[in-house]
């Protein structure tokens, strides 16, 4: 393998060219290990950026590809149709929230949210209501790296404040501080009240994360709030944009995130396990309320189509991966996963650098004082064969589903010895 080409012309995501860090060559993956160039064998704990969540090489997914490769491998979606897209947003209407009965795919989580921006934004405008425009979203927030994404992302403590003067100007609450096990009380909400009191005459919809703000530092907060945010959105006449790229497909302990409060949002984007890791697929589904809005106005059309858009071997393989999740103990697993994450990581809260150790479904974080070192953490991590991938002051873990608990134990014990040690 040439990694010095690799090194002098490929640029890898938040990497720099002139300082480029290590990066780590892999000939294969096999189950839940990535195996190296030199024969090690690493436990991912990523789940490749939490997309892989049956783990790699799996027989179903790999054949549901092959066999629909032999018929076509893509078709543009503009005046054309096929099983696998028919097949799989039959699924996706099936298992979201029954008001959901409109599905848009595309080709990555970023563009998925998008697509649901631009559906807010041209709702209200052929509501003849163009007024009605900005999005209101959370602090720590995180839903892409595309402009309209990044425009929701929290612009001080986010990763695209250097584009601050080239974003939308949306409006942006305070996080969540009601926790996961609390109840939302009114004080908890009552800033994101009054920004809706004073602006939602100029707001589309409200945009967020449920129940887990992922990259904008792993944080989990009350089903209650959530509830009482969609109460806000029907008093107000504002839009719930739920973005469940993350949280999609059980991450969280429950199917969809939005579960957890009951609620069903007005426009809901899904990605990253979407096809399990195989092929970069997305999806965002909305209402008959919100389909019919949009196309009952000017245009007649919404106006975005990607020329990915619906491509056969991803939808093929997002049929296969759900048929494979749903015939499954995935709560089982992902429960008992929750609950080894939380009795193996719990004694790092007694370490002097550690703040916090928080679980939920399939997800394990540690956060510490200070941002880790990331080529010393993740080079100590790999030493004890084991793949992480932290950033800023937070170390953590987003297993495949399919994961033995032996192997769980070899993951957080990796962790506890390396975050020990710092």
């Amino acid at each position: 393998m040439d990694l010095d080409f690799d090194r002098k012309h490929i640029w890898h995501p938040y990497a720099s060219v002139t300082n480029p860090g290590p990066v780590y060559p892999i000939a294969r993956a096999e189950g839940v290990r990535l195996y190296l160039q030199d024969g090690r064998a690493l436990i991912d704990g990523m789940s490749s950026w939490w997309s892989a969540l049956h783990g790699y090489n799996v027989p179903e997914l790999n054949s549901a590809i092959q066999q629909q490769m032999g018929q076509m491998s893509h078709v543009m979606f503009g005046g054309l149709t096929h099983q696998p897209a028919i097949t799989l947003c039959k699924k996706l209407v099936a298992l979201t929230p029954q008001p959901l009965q409109k599905v848009f795919l595309s080709d990555s989580g970023s563009v998925a949210v998008e697509v649901a921006i631009k559906m807010a934004q041209q709702y209200w405008y052929s509501q003849c209501r163009p007024e009605k425009n900005r999005l209101l979203a959370l602090r720590n927030a995180y839903h892409g790296d595309t402009y309209g994404a990044m425009a929701c992302c929290d612009p001080v403590t986010g990763m695209h404040h250097l584009f601050s003067g080239q974003l939308a100007q949306h409006l942006f609450a305070p996080a969540p501080t009601a926790k996961f096990d609390q109840s939302c009380q009114d004080q908890d909400i009552a800033e994101l009240q009054q920004l809706i009191e004073q602006h939602h005459q100029q707001l589309a919809a409200i945009i967020l994360e449920p129940i887990v703000q992922g990259t904008g530092g792993m944080r989990f907060y009350s089903p209650d709030y959530l509830r009482r945010v969609r109460q806000l959105c029907n008093q107000y006449d504002l839009l719930l944009i739920a973005d469940e790229i993350a949280t999609g497909f059980g991450r969280s302990g429950k199917l969809f995130a939005c579960e957890h409060a009951d609620i069903c949002p007005d426009i809901m984007t899904l990605g990253k396990t979407l096809t399990g890791g195989t092929l970069t697929l997305a999806a965002t589904l909305c209402t008959d309320k919100v389909a019919h809005g949009i196309c009952n106005g000017e245009a007649g059309v919404f106006l975005h189509g990607p020329t990915f858009m619906g491509n056969p071997l991803a939808c093929a393989a997002a049929s296969a991966s759900i048929d494979l999740l749903l015939s499954g103990p995935w709560q089982q697993r992902v429960s008992a996963i929750e609950k080894q994450l939380y009795e193996q990581l719990t004694p790092l809260k007694n370490a002097d650098q550690v703040v916090d150790v928080r679980t939920l479904g399939a997800i394990g974080v540690v956060e510490m004082q200070q941002p880790v070192n990331l080529a010393q953490v993740q080079a100590a991590l790999i030493e004890q064969n084991v793949w992480l991938r932290p950033f800023g002051k937070l170390v953590y873990t987003m297993p495949p589903y399919t994961i033995e608990p032996e192997d769980l134990s070899k993951l957080t014990g990796a962790m506890v010895t390396v975050l020990s040690s710092l």
